[in-house]
């Protein structure tokens, strides 16, 4: 019976401990969450119970700091960034004003070099017409000087070859022969100088070439070189003076048989560039030539290397007449080779005044 009543005592008491503890701990928990400083700095005695109360406090203590210096951190970088933009920002400005200043360093070199070239060039055409100009007054005084005695020196030796035969006739035939040199050379000296106004018309340049080449076919030097004409018979007419034409055309096939040994060929073609509004003649021959020392100087009047037989005025007659037109002439030469010359002429001539307006070649 004691020992009955003894079991039930120990029962009661660990059922009342049982009970109690949950309360002490719910009091515990709820003593954490109201903060664990303030529970220390109310009850130290007690606090001094709680084995993890010192680290609890200085991981609060150290999360507030941590998070202080975060946001000055987090604030200072972001000043940061800004500054860097600002500063990438104020490069790239910089960068484009430069590049700004470098286009317009090289636009005013291009426009000084661009002026400068045509500063050459005004300079050199102004020297060419000086030279013209020159050449002008030099062939009307020759022309007034030299023609007239030189019509009565030929009227007497043909008035001498009548009456003469034998040696006495040929040594006059090379006296008239030299008289009629020197007339001709003032005559192309004249026309160089002073080309005549241009009586404009129609020319179909297929026709132009294919009547040059039947009228110079009969000269024996054409006899035994091939000339082809392949200008196309569908090329536009341009507008032109038809005798200057047929002149320079002459001229440098001329030039062309004289340079071409037999056997060899000489090619008249023809194109348009028509966003130019151009016709380039071309006259190629399969000669010997023109050497690199000489090429540069065939414009010049009075310039030939057929000592006897021409007077050199051919190609600067030739390059007056074009360029009275507005067109343009140039010279492409290998020795052994052959020659090529390219006339360039506009199919109209706007802003000249026509004494002369038809279909001449048609």
């Amino acid at each position: 019976m004691l020992r009955w009543l003894a079991q039930l005592r120990v029962s009661r008491a660990s059922h009342t401990l049982a009970n109690s503890a949950p309360v002490r701990f719910a009091g515990l928990s709820g003593m954490m969450l109201l903060g664990v400083p303030a529970v220390l700095s109310a009850a130290p005695k007690e606090a001094s119970t709680l084995p993890n109360a010192g680290f609890f406090s200085g991981f609060a203590m150290g999360c507030v700091l941590l998070a202080i210096v975060a946001f000055f951190a987090r604030t200072r970088l972001k000043v940061a960034r800004q500054q860097v933009d600002k500063a990438r920002e104020l490069a790239d400005h910089r960068e484009y004003e430069r590049n700004l200043a470098q286009q317009e360093l090289v636009r005013r070199l291009e426009e000084e070099r661009e002026l400068a070239k045509e500063k050459l060039q005004f300079d050199s055409q102004l020297a060419e017409y000086e030279k013209y100009a020159s050449l002008a007054q030099l062939a009307l005084g020759a022309a007034h000087e030299i023609n007239n005695p030189l019509l009565g020196i030929m009227s007497h030796l043909e008035l001498e070859w009548k009456s003469t035969s034998g040696e006495q006739r040929t040594e006059i035939e090379q006296c008239i022969e030299g008289a009629k040199r020197i007339s001709s050379a003032v005559r192309g000296l004249l026309d160089y100088a002073r080309p005549g106004p241009l009586l404009l018309g129609k020319v179909n340049l297929f026709k132009l070439v294919a009547e040059t080449l039947k009228f110079v076919g009969h000269q024996p030097m054409f006899r035994h070189i091939n000339v082809e004409n392949r200008v196309p018979l569908d090329l536009p007419a341009i507008t032109a003076d038809v005798n200057q034409l047929s002149q320079i055309l002459m001229n440098l096939l001329l030039n062309a048989a004289q340079a071409t040994p037999p056997g060899g060929s000489i090619t008249i073609s023809a194109g348009m560039e028509h966003s130019a509004g151009i016709i380039e003649l071309q006259v190629r021959d399969s000669g010997s030539g023109i050497p690199a020392d000489i090429l540069p100087h065939v414009f010049e009047p009075f310039f030939t290397t057929k000592r006897g037989k021409g007077t050199g005025l051919g190609l600067s007659i030739s390059q007056s007449y074009i360029r009275s037109h507005g067109g343009d002439i140039q010279l492409e030469s290998t020795p052994g080779a052959g020659t090529t010359v390219r006339v360039t002429l506009p199919v109209h001539q706007p802003g000249k005044a026509a004494t002369e307006y038809q279909e001449v070649i048609a």
